[in-house]
């Protein structure tokens, strides 16, 4: 016995060993904590954390659809900014195109303008120069009459003669002008 005190008080002195009967009530505590944690809260843990993975998962391949679809949704919008560009550009091509026809045309019609009014300036001074011609002839003619009648101290009267004479006269003046024009 000697030996059995001596060994109960050695472990009785040991701190860190529990007495037999502490461990085996600890024991069996701990299989009942155990086989209720097992039986009744493992399961719902892992039926919770299931569904987060799932969800978790699901969320993934959601978020890479959506990924999927924005970057479907900016190529499209791409490809229809590249497409209005080109229309942009092909309306500015048209436009400038027009421009220029439209100023050539304009300028065909100033041209076409302009020269209406030289012509018609030319033969308005055309007109003017034979009116002012015919006015010079009379008056140049009634004074030549006039001058010839008071040389000659008698009225020169007849208006055939005198418009033959004066047409010789204007027509000889005329000659010499053009004669003398050429010469230069």
């Amino acid at each position: 016995m000697n030996a059995l005190v001596q060994m109960a008080s050695e472990e009785a002195e040991n701190p860190l060993v529990p007495p037999i009967p502490e461990l085996v009530i600890g024991l069996i505590a701990f299989a009942i904590v155990f086989l209720f944690l097992a039986k009744k809260l493992l399961p719902n843990i892992n039926k919770v954390l299931e569904e987060r993975r799932t969800a978790i998962e699901g969320g993934m391949e959601k978020a890479e659809a959506t990924q999927a679809e924005a970057q479907q949704v900016l190529d499209d919008y791409r490809a229809q900014l590249a497409d209005a560009r080109h229309e942009a550009a092909r309306l500015r091509q048209e436009a400038q195109e027009q421009g220029a026809t439209l100023i050539a045309e304009m300028r065909a019609e100033g041209q076409r303008q302009r020269e209406e009014i030289i012509a018609a300036g030319h033969a308005q001074i055309e007109a003017d120069r034979k009116q002012a011609a015919l006015s010079l002839r009379q008056d140049v003619g009634k004074l030549a009459t006039e001058l010839a009648s008071k040389l000659v101290g008698e009225a020169l009267e007849d208006n055939a003669r005198q418009s033959r004479t004066i047409d010789r006269f204007l027509d000889g003046l005329e000659d010499s002008a053009t004669k003398a024009e050429a010469t230069r």
